[in-house]
């Protein structure tokens, strides 16, 4: 029996196996896209989160920074206000640098964000290899 011929019992099969190793190939990629779109999702809603109390906080910190700022100009009305003001803006902007700088090395730093699908992928290379 020739075995180069089409529709052999060893071509359907190879064929059979083919077919299979390509299914399974994309379950794969499928299963883990989806897990990096999950991953994705989760740290957009974490994302959006942290803005909205960031900015929320920093409203109110601001208003209350200011109500205190007139508050101990008017406790130094008689004596020296103008000193206060100047002390009280020297330090505003001594903790804005200091807050600043803090944001910058956050923002610099490597984030976790899709650790888990690297993870799966680097299982699944080396479980391939």
């Amino acid at each position: 029996m020739d075995e180069s011929q089409p529709g052999t019992p060893a071509d359907s099969g190879l064929l059979a196996a083919l077919r299979r190793l390509a299914t399974t190939v994309v379950d794969l990629l499928r299963t883990r896209l989806g897990l990096l779109a999950a991953e994705l999702e989760e740290e957009r809603g974490r994302v959006v989160r942290f803005l909205i109390l960031a900015v929320s906080a920093g409203f109110f910190l601001a208003l209350g920074i200011v109500s205190l700022t007139f508050f101990v100009i008017l406790l130094a009305w008689e004596s020296r206000p103008v000193l206060v003001a100047g002390l009280l803006t020297a330090a505003y902007l001594v903790i804005g640098v200091v807050l600043a700088v803090k944001a910058r090395s956050i923002i610099f730093t490597k984030s976790g964000l899709f650790s888990a699908s690297l993870a799966e992928l680097k299982k699944d290379r080396d479980g391939l290899a």
